[in-house]
């Protein structure tokens, strides 16, 4: 079973490598995609479920992500699934917003992202697609691409929260958690 690996690893600080055309027909991709719904769905903590995932979360270094919500909002996100994505477009209008994260579930912080994007990426079936996104959307598909180039939302972050005995320190350069 595939399992979320610790935020100490490295395939989650290195540039991910392209599905290759042959990761398509030899099953390696449909195998990413299997493992990247299974460790999304056994994610819950405080009550969250978890809305992405990036293959360097599971120790995978290939360029995919996946935005599949787990909630049961009935206005829940799209699925989609990214694979060799890139921007074709990012809104120089950006805002600060929340993020937290699967790979290091005790922290969440405050990031600058633009307000829209448009990727252009490949499905699972090998077809290209673009795709334009605002607000959520479009944070998530940033969080998720930076994963993509071993960035954590925490080396982006203006501010950082821990959760540490209940109770939510922020962390400056001063303390030492």
């Amino acid at each position: 079973m595939a399992k979320l690996v610790p935020e100490n690893n490295p395939v989650l600080h290195i540039i991910a490598d392209e599905i290759t055309s042959e990761e398509f027909t030899n099953g390696t991709v449909k195998k990413i995609i299997s493992d990247l719904r299974q460790a999304i769905k056994t994610y819950k903590v405080d009550g969250f479920t978890a809305v992405a995932i990036a293959a360097p979360q599971i120790g995978v270094g290939k360029r995919i992500f996946m935005i599949e919500d787990q909630s049961d909002e009935a206005d829940r996100l799209p699925t989609i699934i990214a694979i060799n994505p890139r921007f074709l477009k990012m809104s120089k209008k950006t805002h600060l917003v929340g993020e937290g994260c699967l790979s290091i579930p005790d922290r969440y912080g405050l990031v600058r992202r633009s307000t829209n994007v448009t990727i252009e990426a490949t499905d699972e079936n090998g077809k290209t697609f673009t795709r334009g996104a605002g607000g959520l959307l479009a944070q998530i598909m940033q969080h998720e691409y930076d994963h993509l180039d071993g960035i954590l939302f925490t080396d982006r972050a203006e501010k950082v929260w821990i959760k540490k005995d209940g109770e939510n320190i922020e962390i400056t350069e001063d303390n030492n958690i």
